[in-house]
């Protein structure tokens, strides 16, 4: 008698949402104490700005975020937990986002990832698609910015640290990596929250520091999320469109973490 063998189908891709961020320019949204212009924040309805405090984990020889992955740590203001974040970045290339959703298929991240969020990250012209894992510390601060030392915040993020990032170059390859960590960071930015036609719009300010590390850099994103593709694409357009009309928007793509850990590298 035959034995039927029933072979389990292969998971889909993940679903992705879509979040945009265009760059201003600091110089015409940006006041000379490098807080948001008044009349930016009217042209958006900002109603609330809140403050944020990010830092990155790696070792020295960027070992983490060689292999695709970002580690971080973040506060913001007056949420009373710290938000550990566990990322890997697809880069997508000519706009082939099925392309890096299937290679994330093969790295085990598919529609059964069930506790991990799928973004295609938007700017001017480069897309990324990130796979996260997000956690929560309880934060037994004064209602403030301030993060942990090298040490507590590798032992949150090792305690938290899931499967798929501990184990994705060989078993506990992420752990093993954040026992030798050090903090890229601590970056202070702040969030302006308002919002744009149906969208809840982001205006964050995020002092860097500069290339040669005598000054600060500022960077100036406003961003916005959607569910859907042609949705994304057509509001993207409208407020390009918009930001152009205005003068305010910087023709360039800033990647912020990849900035961090350049300019915050180990002596």
């Amino acid at each position: 008698m035959l034995s039927t063998v029933i072979t389990e189908a292969p998971a889909a891709n993940m679903t992705p949402d879509f979040e945009f961020r265009l760059q201003l320019d600091p110089a015409k949204v940006l006041h000379s104490n490098h807080q948001l212009m008044d009349l930016v924040q009217d042209n958006f309805s900002v109603k609330d700005t809140v403050k944020m405090n990010v830092q990155f984990l790696d070792k020295c020889s960027n070992e983490i975020f060689k292999a695709g992955w970002n580690v971080r740590l973040r506060v913001v203001q007056p949420k009373p937990e710290i938000e550990l974040t566990y990322k890997k970045r697809y880069d997508i290339a000519g706009g082939n986002i099925e392309a890096a959703l299937a290679k994330a298929n093969q790295d085990g991240f598919n529609s059964k990832s069930d506790k991990y969020e799928a973004q295609v990250e938007w700017g001017y012209k480069k897309q990324t698609l990130s796979i996260s894992r997000g956690k929560k510390v309880r934060y037994s601060g004064d209602g403030g910015t301030d993060l942990p030392g090298t040490a507590a915040s590798r032992d949150m993020l090792v305690d938290k640290a899931p499967g798929k990032f501990d184990n994705y170059k060989g078993k506990k390859w992420g752990t093993g990596a954040l026992k030798e960590a050090v903090v890229f960071g601590p970056v202070h930015a702040t969030r302006a929250i308002g919002s744009w036609g149906d969208h809840k719009l982001y205006i964050e300010v995020w002092p860097i520091r500069s290339a040669d590390g005598s000054g600060w850099q500022y960077f100036v994103e406003a961003s916005f999320k959607a569910e859907r593709r042609d949705e994304a694409e057509a509001a993207r357009e409208t407020l390009l469109k918009e930001l152009r009309d205005k003068g305010w928007f910087l023709p360039e793509d800033a990647l912020k973490t990849s900035i961090i850990m350049e300019r915050y590298a180990c002596p």
